[in-house]
C-alpha cells in the first residue's frame, strides 16, 4: 500500500503540559485508520493536527505524499505521479508536503481542500434549506459546473441513500439524517481523505450503524481514506481496517482492530459499590398529562398522550423507548421549556406543591429555577475558560477564591480527580477532548445546585471508562447532595447500572413502570434491537 501520511516524532504542548509525545505512525493510501482512547487520551487534538487546523505541533512533521498538476489546482494521491491529470491533461508530479512548514500555501490550501470532515455534534448545515439545495452549496463552493450540479447533487444524495428526503428542509431530519447529508457534502469535495470526528457518537446504535455502513460505502466507493476517532469499540471494529489506542497522549497499541480493542478494553473495571438510599416524599407528580400539535401532514401528533407518575426525592428515574415514543417532549415538559396541552406537572420545592402547566413567577418561573437540564446537544461559550463557563457565564457570581473553591468541588462531582479539575480551569472548551467538554456541561448544571436534573442521553459521546466516571458522579452527587435524577437514555447498560425505576414509552404513552430489571425484560425484540446499547463496554 502506497503511503498518503507520514507522520513523525509529533509532539503537542498546551500551557506547558505535553498532550502529545512522540507519535510516529503512516496511513496508506485508502486506508481506514481507527483511533480509540478515552476522552481526554488525544484524538481530537491528532485530528486537528493531521488537518493542518488551529495550533502548529510543538515540535515533529506530518507529510503528505500527493501528485500535484502544474497546469491546473488538481492535487491527488502520490501514486497518481506520471498519469495525465484527470482536470486538464496535465502531468502529474510526486510532491511531499510538509504539511505545517510548508512554504507554499497555495499548494497547502489545495491539500485542504481535498480532504473532508465530519464531526459528532455540529451538522454544518444550512438549516432553512432544503437538503438537495444543501449538496448544491458544497458543489458550488468548490466550482462544480452549474450546468450538471442538480444530477451530480442527487447521485451524491443517493448514495447516502436520502433520495427520498430531498425535498425536506435540513432542520427538520433527524441526527442520523442530517449526519448522512454532512456525508454528502463532504462527498462533493471528491477527497481522497476523510476525517471522521467522533461521526456517531450521539445517535442511537441502528442509526449508528447506518452512519457506519454509509461510510464505509464511501470509501470503497471513492477510492477514499479515512481517520475515524471513537470512543466506542464497534465504530472502529465495524469501519476500520487498522487502529491505533491513544493513552494520555502515547501510542499504546497499534495493530489489527480486534487486536487494539482488546487491549482497551482490558482496562475497563468498575469495581465501586453504592448502596440504594431511603428515598424521600414524591418531588414530581405528573397526571394525566397530553401534549397535542397540529402536522400538516400527519393531523393531530399526540407527542405525550395522557402519562401519569411520580419520582421521589433521591430516586434516579429512567425514561426510555423508541426514538418517536414521546421522550424527550416530556422531558421538556418536566423541565418547564414547553406547556403540556392538558394535565398535572407538579413540582415540590420546601414544603410548597407548584404546578408547572400555571405561568408565572409564582409557579413555573419559580420552579424552572430548581431544574437542571443537560441536553445532549449541549452548548459551553467556546471563548470563556472553564472556570468562567461554571460561575460568571451563567450568572453566578463569586469571589474568585469562592468560585475557584465552588467549580473544583463540582467538577468532581461531574467525574473530574481534584487534580484534573484544577488543571482545566483556566482552558477553553476547544482545549478539552469532547467527553471532558460533557463533564463540565454536567458541572454547570450541578453548580446551580437543582433540585432535580434531567440528563437527555448523558452518555451518547462517551467512552467506557467515562460512562464509568459519570454513574459514579450521578451517584455521588446523590449521596452528597441529595439529587434527584430523571434520565432519559437509548442506553440500556447504563440505565441497567444507574436508574431504580424505568418508565417504558411508546407511541407517547407511558405503558409500563416498575423496577429496572422488570422493565427491561419485558421490552420487545424491536426495542431490544433499537435501544441496545454500542456494545464498547463489554
Amino acid at each position: 500500500m502506497n503511503p498518503l501520511i507520514t507522520v513523525e516524532n509529533l509532539c503537542m504542548d498546551f500551557d506547558g503540559k505535553r498532550v502529545l509525545h512522540n507519535i510516529s505512525f503512516e496511513i496508506g493510501e485508502g486506508e481506514v485508520l481507527g483511533i480509540i482512547g478515552r476522552s481526554g487520551a488525544g484524538k481530537t487534538v491528532l485530528m486537528h493536527l493531521l488537518r493542518g487546523v488551529e495550533q502548529p505541533p510543538s515540535s515533529g512533521r506530518i507529510v503528505y505524499h500527493a501528485a500535484v498538476c502544474d497546469a491546473c489546482p488538481f492535487l491527488g494521491v502520490g501514486s497518481t505521479a506520471g498519469k495525465p491529470c484527470p482536470s486538464c491533461g496535465g502531468s502529474l508530479k510526486t510532491r511531499d508536503i510538509d504539511l505545517w512548514n510548508e512554504s507554499d500555501e497555495d499548494l497547502k490550501r489545495r491539500l485542504m481542500r481535498h480532504t473532508a470532515i465530519m464531526f459528532q455534534r455540529t451538522f454544518a448545515l444550512y438549516g432553512n434549506d432544503r437538503v438537495i439545495e444543501n449538496v448544491l452549496h458544497a458543489l458550488d463552493d468548490i466550482g462544480y459546473p452549474q450546468e450538471n450540479a442538480i444530477t451530480r447533487a442527487a447521485d451524491l444524495l443517493d448514495q447516502v441513500r436520502l433520495s427520498h428526503r430531498m425535498m425536506h428542509i435540513a432542520r427538520d431530519l433527524s441526527g442520523g439524517e442530517k449526519q448522512r447529508v454532512v456525508l454528502a457534502r463532504q462527498l462533493a469535495k471528491e477527497p481522497f481523505l476523510l476525517f471522521a470526528d467522533e461521526p456517531t457518537g450521539t445517535l442511537d446504535p441502528e442509526t449508528a450503524h447506518l452512519v457506519h455502513t454509509m461510510l464505509i460505502n464511501a470509501a470503497n466507493d471513492n477510492k477514499m481514506g479515512m481517520v475515524v476517532t471513537s470512543h466506542f469499540s464497534q465504530v472502529i471494529s465495524e469501519v476500520a481496517d487498522r487502529a491505533m489506542l491513544l493513552s494520555e497522549g502515547k501510542i499504546a497499541a497499534l495493530g489489527s482492530p480486534d487486536e487494539v480493542i482488546r487491549t482497551f478494553l482490558a482496562d475497563l473495571s468498575d469495581t465501586e459499590e453504592f448502596e440504594i438510599p431511603e428515598f424521600g416524599r414524591e418531588i414530581m407528580i405528573a397526571r394525566d398529562v397530553f401534549k397535542r400539535y397540529i402536522s400538516v401532514d400527519r393531523g393531530v401528533v399526540r407527542a405525550v398522550n395522557g402519562v401519569t407518575f411520580d419520582v421521589r426525592e433521591k430516586e434516579i428515574f429512567g425514561i426510555i423507548g423508541k426514538s418517536g415514543a414521546g421522550k424527550t417532549t416530556l422531558s421538556r415538559i418536566i423541565a418547564g421549556i414547553i406547556e403540556p396541552t392538558t394535565g398535572e406537572m407538579i413540582i415540590r420545592i420546601g414544603d410548597d406543591a407548584v404546578d408547572m402547566t400555571k405561568p408565572g413567577i409564582e409557579n413555573r418561573g419559580r420552579a424552572k429555577s430548581y431544574i437542571g437540564l443537560l441536553h445532549q446537544e449541549y452548548d459551553l461559550y467556546p471563548h470563556r475558560t472553564v472556570l468562567d463557563n461554571l460561575t460568571d457565564a451563567i450568572g453566578l457570581e463569586f469571589p474568585k477564591e469562592l468560585a475557584m473553591r465552588k467549580a473544583i468541588i463540582t467538577l468532581k462531582m461531574a467525574g473530574f480527580t481534584e487534580d484534573k479539575s484544577r488543571e482545566i480551569l483556566d482552558r477553553l472548551p476547544g482545549q478539552l477532548s469532547e467527553g471532558e467538554r460533557h463533564r463540565v456541561a454536567l458541572a454547570q448544571v450541578l453548580i446551580r445546585e437543582p433540585r432535580i436534573v434531567i440528563l437527555d442521553e448523558p452518555t451518547g459521546t462517551m467512552d467506557p471508562l467515562t460512562k464509568i466516571d459519570v454513574k459514579h458522579s450521578i451517584m455521588h452527587a446523590r449521596d452528597e447532595m441529595d439529587e434527584t435524577f430523571i434520565v432519559v437514555s437509548h442506553d440500556m447498560d447504563f440505565v441497567r447500572d444507574i436508574c431504580d425505576r424505568l418508565a417504558l414509552m411508546r407511541g407517547g404513552k407511558i405503558v409500563e413502570i416498575g423496577n429496572t430489571a422488570e422493565i427491561l425484560a419485558s421490552l420487545t425484540e424491536e426495542e431490544r434491537e433499537v435501544m441496545a446499547t454500542k456494545p464498547s463496554s463489554t
